[in-house]
């Protein structure tokens, strides 16, 4: 299947939100992308993330809660917090147990976006304990070095106000 390279780009995006959502199954694992040309030519090595936790560290989230609805932080449940998640939910960002649909980095983007527009001091831990993840901080500074982040900040800033 030939994909577009944004189009592969959000594929692999999603399979590591999975992958990261879940604690790594596998300790030490990691996925390597290779780019090939049309002819079955190796052009080079995108890149390899590895991903896993080390179990006498941080015990694994059990799966099923994963898949459960959320309780929702009393700031992130008001009335004008549930127009946000509903706009988020239209344009394809969150899922109904306001989970990301989309990559760490434009997550913890929007994060932001929202924070600011709720006027909330206090977000990472909020996100982090909702989408069961860790460092939202880094992976909001490596969503601002990224072009792509700049388009879904304008998308964001439009979708929020």
């Amino acid at each position: 299947m030939i994909m577009s390279n944004e189009d592969l780009i959000e594929v692999i995006n999603r399979l590591f939100e999975r992958l990261h959502q879940m604690g790594g199954e596998n300790f030490g694992s990691h996925i390597t992308i290779v780019n090939v040309a049309e002819g079955a030519q190796y052009v080079n090595q995108i890149g390899t993330q590895i991903f896993g936790t080390d179990p006498s560290k941080k015990s694994k989230p059990d799966s099923s809660t994963i898949n459960e609805p959320s309780q929702l932080p009393a700031p992130l449940a008001t009335d004008e917090a549930m127009t946000l998640w509903k706009k988020a939910q239209e344009a394809g960002y969150v899922d109904d147990n306001y989970q990301p649909l989309i990559s760490r980095t434009k997550a913890a983007m929007m994060a932001n976006a929202m924070a600011v527009r709720l006027g909330l001091r206090t977000k990472w831990k909020m996100f982090e304990t909702l989408w069961h993840r860790q460092n939202m901080y880094q992976d909001y500074y490596d969503a601002v070095n990224q072009q792509q982040s700049l388009d879904l900040q304008d998308r964001l800033d439009s979708l929020f106000g």
